[in-house]
């Protein structure tokens, strides 16, 4: 697949204060965005783009009148860097700003995944946006309600038309039309064909598919409904209930929401027994079609299709207990929200604590205190901290939790909605120890994987700070070029040196992969002499290389760092006796692993690995 030139920096400048319009294609993805400069110049040309001549609409003498202009055409695809960036233009013009904000929104779309497989109007494969929430349908008609009339100034028809006769694309539509053109375009990547198993839904060219009409009817009709459907979980008695938990019941009760007018909501007994007409002709078969893609995804829902008007179904312990984690994703992904009684609190949050254990994070304890990151025994603690809203949960109230046999006990005045499988594994994963390099990773992404789940991480003690550190970018400071340094550092080197200082100052190695030739033994040098002024980082450097490096390290020590005693510790008469604090010593990795016992010995402050690979 030939890739497509992207706009460099100066042409999306020009573009962006060009006027934008979006020319609709079949199928969507070949649909362009038409730039066209509105004192009528010629625009810039881009690589990927096509120029040609384009018909818009512009204020006349006498009203608005059709002129004929020239502009540039870019693919979905290469506008879209070009439209996000307008909007950072500040000469940018509103139209080409405006596209930004829906192309903003279409890349959103697609980012969660509102992908929909179909077919366009002349048969050919095409991806577009959806299902679509009520928020989504709303948030597109406001956008679209703030579209500037540049933004869609190419009239409608192939004759030429009077300025009686013009007629310009309704901005709602033109808008869907664009975010449906973003969504078949973006999934044509090389390796979609693998997923797909053939060029339709994965190949940029059009693939002309009638075969798959019905297919695509189908998938319409259950995502492109005028409702949707949400459940409402009751428990009958719950506020009256103050101890006794096992008398109470679940049951599911399912909504009908309308997509054109969010605040339509009504039981889903109501459009059956035709009590809620507002709906419309159609809304009792798109519910019964939504009510079977929500029985596809959560299977305790099937009941309610052969039930003669689908009020509510039961629902046991464990398929509630399902429905906080899996049923609920499950129902989400098919566009089915659940809405739990506000007497019952899902504020009930987990998440793991990793630090040092107790007694290394007491008063007086500092970062120098930490133990080494590859050290096998600094072994930190990971416990589970559970929350009721901002409030954390003692240890006896979480054994409480483990021990309740319903998804449903009574916490501190109120009855809280909990999976007490989870409780259950956060129990059985207290106390346990975990490497410092395994905690440090957990504590920089904020989470970690247990038992195959993704969990929150909540750092203490000194690895808190050590991550505080790392991720303040004003907590880097500037390292001066050390007095007993010969050489003068490039800025580059400076950087890395300051890098390289801080990343060992925490404890943590770091790899310097400068290109060859641009002085990474004499930055490595640098840092040697830099440590050497701090007396809790001064000590020995050890370097690994390969034999046929120790010389050339050895003369740009005696070069760059004169005076800094350098032995080697390699051959039949190798020694570590009267080893200086600030003393290099340079080993092969041959001579490491047969003298491993040795080496281990000696405290060094740093130990360097050159060409490691």
């Amino acid at each position: 697949m030939p890739r497509i030139p992207a706009a460099t920096p100066s042409e999306i400048s020009r573009l962006a204060r060009c006027c934008a319009v979006f020319v609709p294609g079949d199928p969507a993805r070949t649909g362009r965005v038409a730039f066209w400069d509105p004192e009528g110049d010629a625009p810039p040309g881009v690589a990927s783009g096509t120029v040609a001549d384009l018909t818009v609409v512009v204020p006349g003498e006498e009203g608005v009148e059709a002129v004929t202009v020239p502009a540039v055409l870019l693919p979905v695809a290469s506008a879209l860097p070009v439209l996000t960036r307008a909007r950072a233009v500040a000469d940018g013009h509103r139209a080409a700003v405006f596209w930004g904000t829906a192309a903003v929104h279409a890349l959103q779309l697609a980012a969660r995944g509102l992908l929909l497989p179909g077919l366009s109007e002349g048969d050919h494969d095409a991806w577009r946006a959806g299902p679509l929430r009520a928020e989504d349908v709303e948030r597109l008609r406001r956008i679209a309600a703030a579209m500037p009339p540049e933004a869609h100034a190419t009239p409608l028809g192939d004759r030429e038309l009077s300025g009686e006769a013009l007629r310009l694309p309704d901005p709602e539509r033109l808008l869907r039309a664009f975010v449906d053109a973003v969504a078949d375009a973006l999934p044509r990547s090389p390796a979609a064909s693998l997923v797909t198993g053939g060029p339709a839904y994965a190949a940029r060219e059009p693939q002309r598919v009638p075969d798959y009409r019905a297919w695509a009817a189908d998938v319409a009709a259950g995502h492109d409904a005028g409702v949707r459907l949400s459940l409402r979980i009751e428990v009958p008695g719950l506020e009256a209930a103050e101890q006794d938990q096992e008398g109470l019941a679940f049951r599911a009760v399912p909504q009908v929401h309308s997509v054109s007018e969010p605040g339509l909501v009504a039981d889903a007994s109501a459009v059956w027994t035709g009590a809620q007409r507002a709906f419309g002709p159609r809304a009792r078969m798109d519910a019964l079609l939504a009510l079977r893609r929500a029985a596809r995804a959560w299977p305790p829902l099937t009941p309610l299709l052969s039930a003669t008007v689908p009020d509510a179904v039961e629902l046991a312990d464990d398929e509630i207990t399902d429905l906080l984690t899996d049923g609920a994703r499950a129902l989400g992904a098919a566009g089915v929200d659940v809405h739990w009684p506000k007497a019952l609190a899902r504020k009930l949050t987990a998440r793991a604590v990793v630090g040092p254990p107790d007694e290394e994070s007491g008063p007086g304890r500092t970062m120098a205190d930490r133990p080494s990151f590859l050290s096998a025994d600094a072994l930190l603690a990971f416990n589970w901290a559970f929350a009721l809203g901002d409030q954390r949960l003692t240890r006896a109230e979480l054994d409480r939790l483990a021990e309740a046999n319903r998804p449903v006990v009574r916490l501190r005045d109120q009855w809280v909605l909990v999976d007490p499988r989870e409780v259950h594994r956060a129990r059985a994963q207290q106390d346990r120890k975990v490497t410092p390099i395994d905690a440090l990773g957990a504590a920089l992404t904020g989470s970690t994987e247990v038992d195959g789940r993704l969990v929150d991480v909540e750092p203490t003690g000194w690895l808190a700070s050590l991550r505080e550190r790392l991720a303040d970018p004003e907590a880097q400071e500037p390292v001066g070029q050390p007095a007993g340094l010969s050489a003068t550092l490039r800025d580059y080197q400076r950087r890395g040196l300051g890098w390289l200082a801080r990343m060992t100052s925490l404890g943590l190695g770091c790899c310097l992969a400068d290109d060859m030739g641009l002085g990474k033994t004499v930055t490595l040098i640098a840092l040697h002499l830099h440590r050497q002024t701090e007396p809790s980082a001064a000590g020995p450097t050890l370097v690994v290389c390969p034999t046929s490096l120790m010389g050339n390290w050895q003369r740009e020590i005696e070069k760059f760092a004169p005076g800094t005693p350098v032995r080697r510790f390699h051959g039949p008469r190798r020694d570590l006796d009267a080893l200086a604090d600030g003393e290099f010593v340079l080993t092969t990795y041959g001579t490491m692993r047969l003298d491993a016992g040795r080496l281990a010995e000696v405290s060094w402050g740093m130990v360097v690995a050159d060409e490691a690979q």
